[in-house]
């Protein structure tokens, strides 16, 4: 992987600041603009990780992109799942939809420092 210092430092800064995105949703107002809200976090979150995921791929030599595609499409699919599973008590609550988009905005988050990880000497294609 050749990457130079610039690059994986303009990729930390902009993972940074696209960290400290959306306020949380205020518990005062109606379920519908809560659960709303949430929707929306949830999707900023989530294309702040295609950007992210994007510009990890761009840094990527070409032999390591398929294992992260594989990673990161496995972890979509299994996000989906911990949240629907996670939240399955609450789903005929009204406030299901911000419970579970809620749950997908953490673990989109917590995404964050996985696709980091590839551009460090961690990262899975770097292990004999």
């Amino acid at each position: 992987m050749a990457l130079n210092a610039g690059a994986v430092c303009a990729l930390l800064l902009s993972a940074g600041a696209q960290a400290q995105g959306g306020a949380a949703c205020s518990d005062s107002q109606t379920v519908e603009a809560t659960n709303a809200c949430a929707v929306k976090a949830y999707q900023e979150t989530d294309t702040q990780i295609a950007i992210l995921y994007g510009d990890v791929m761009r840094a990527l030599s070409a032999h390591e992109r398929p294992q992260l595609r594989q990673e990161h499409t496995a972890w979509q699919r299994d996000r989906i799942a911990r949240c629907k599973q996670a939240t399955r008590a609450s789903e005929s609550e009204p406030t299901w939809p911000r419970l579970y988009h809620e749950c997908l905005t953490a673990e989109t988050e917590a995404r964050r420092r996985g696709l980091l990880r590839w551009l460090t000497l961690d990262h899975p294609s770097a292990k004999p």
